[in-house]
């Protein structure tokens, strides 16, 4: 239906779509029987429920061994560690299952008939040998998972489908129209942005925090705070922070206790006009935005969230910009690690929801103490899967050449030299309260 209503408010006939790219949620595992049906409903990328699985594989690889072969450590949202857990916990199910997908694969599948994947959404697997662009064999091996269950690797603008006869039926696209392998929905929404060459970064704040850099070779944290996957550009990596709970923390706060909507007025549009009554640095009020456990630079996933620092004299207004200012507090730890890494940041570009909002682009600039960008496109990894299929289908020769065509920097917004003070201020005080509220929890059982 989406296809559909696409093609008729574009007022574009089928032959009019030279070609078709797919971007969607990383990590997540879609399993399939011997007749391509769903085994179980997918387990998606924020799902914690396989931390003994994490566990084991640490034990069974070792650490630093796992990090060599995949450029990651092990993680609750890695897709291997949720195979692991149905393999252990849903026997029954593991048995039927003949073909493992990404989610936006499986769309794929439906429309195309292949089985494919690209090698930057494949990355977030724990299965890829991320340096190399191929799956693992040592991890396959050692982890017990058949390479035939797998589908074939491709890079992100390569051609790896047509529109089979049912996908036309059920899309309105033409049979035989091109389908690029695309990218998961980091790397494509840096594409989209123009993030594709080394000391370009860019932010975006959706459900989830992600602060991505591309670079020329692939980067390695030996502590494994941030991840290092492949990028869709090809020869290209990337290295990537995540905050699992940014936008979801304002969302959060939305549901629970209101957003104070006036008629006509968007509910985040709101919660950003109150919280542009506090000052900067929300007069103490700090918030540590680990909803979902968290993922850089901690890797925990039993973290806990906290609102810290109120007093009688705060308002909803101080709440609602210490959100803000928590998220952004998050991300810029990433850069941190980019420091020591020594990863080059020349530009710093904003996407994903957090990027519409004038007040959390000035708090993102005040916090990471440069100017950041905007740019014209607001589509995100839907305009970097357009740019991708663009150049499967000839129209430009490379992704860059692509994205130095097509994407342009609408605004940029500096960092004010008073705030930007007190916001660094901020981000030490910031970094002080995970290894409290550790303390605090470490012997805390969710369950009593």
């Amino acid at each position: 239906m989406a296809i559909r209503k696409a093609l008729s408010v574009s007022r574009l006939d089928a032959d009019d779509i030279s070609c078709v790219g797919f971007s969607g949620q990383m990590h997540g595992a879609v399993l399939l029987d011997s007749a391509d049906e769903v085994v179980r409903p997918a387990v998606i990328w924020c799902d914690q429920r396989s931390e003994a699985q994490s566990r084991e594989l640490e034990e069974l690889f070792g650490r630093d061994r796992l990090i060599q072969l995949t450029c990651n450590p092990p993680l609750t949202n890695f897709t291997l560690t949720k195979l692991l857990w149905v393999r252990e916990f849903e026997a029954t199910n593991w048995r039927r299952v003949a073909h493992i997908m990404l989610p936006k694969d499986y769309v794929r599948l439906r429309l195309t008939g292949e089985r494919a994947t690209d090698v930057a959404d494949a990355s977030g697997t724990l299965l890829l040998d991320v340096a190399n662009r191929r799956w693992s064999e040592e991890v396959l091996s050692k982890s017990g998972i058949e390479r035939a269950l797998l589908p074939g690797l491709f890079e992100s603008a390569d051609v790896c489908g047509r529109v089979s006869a049912s996908g036309a039926e059920a899309t309105g696209l033409r049979v035989g129209t091109p389908v690029v392998a695309g990218a998961g929905d980091q790397a494509a929404g840096a594409v989209g942005l123009g993030i594709t060459r080394a000391g370009a970064v860019s932010v975006t704040i959706g459900t989830s925090g992600v602060v991505f850099a591309a670079t020329e070779r692939p980067a390695l944290d030996a502590r494994g705070r941030v991840h290092t996957f492949c990028h869709a550009v090809p020869g290209r990596w990337h290295v990537m922070g995540v905050t699992q709970a940014a936008g979801l923390s304002l969302r959060w706060f939305r549901d629970c206790f209101g957003a104070g909507v006036k008629e006509g007025r968007d509910a985040y549009d709101c919660l950003a006009e109150e919280a542009s009554a506090a000052p900067a640095g929300s007069e103490g009020v700090f918030w540590a935005p680990y909803l979902m456990g968290e993922r850089t630079p901690h890797l925990d996933p039993k973290a806990r969230a906290a609102l810290l620092g109120l007093t009688a004299s705060h308002t909803r207004a101080h709440v609602i910009r210490a959100i803000m200012e928590g998220v952004a507090y998050s991300l810029k730890e990433t850069f941190t690690i980019f420091k020591e890494m020594k990863i080059p940041v020349s530009s710093i570009r904003l996407g994903g929801g957090g990027a519409r909002s004038p007040l959390w682009r000035q708090i993102q600039a005040d916090v990471y103490g440069s100017e950041v960008e905007i740019v014209e496109a607001e589509e995100g990894a839907a305009y970097g899967a357009a740019v991708l299929a663009a150049v499967g289908a000839g129209a430009w020769k490379s992704v860059d050449k692509a994205c130095d065509r097509l994407i342009r920097v609408a605004s940029r917004v500096a960092p004010d030299a008073e705030d930007s003070a007190a916001m660094q201020h901020g981000y030490r005080m910031y970094r002080k309260i995970y290894p409290a509220l550790r303390r605090v929890f470490e012997d805390h059982d969710p369950s009593c």
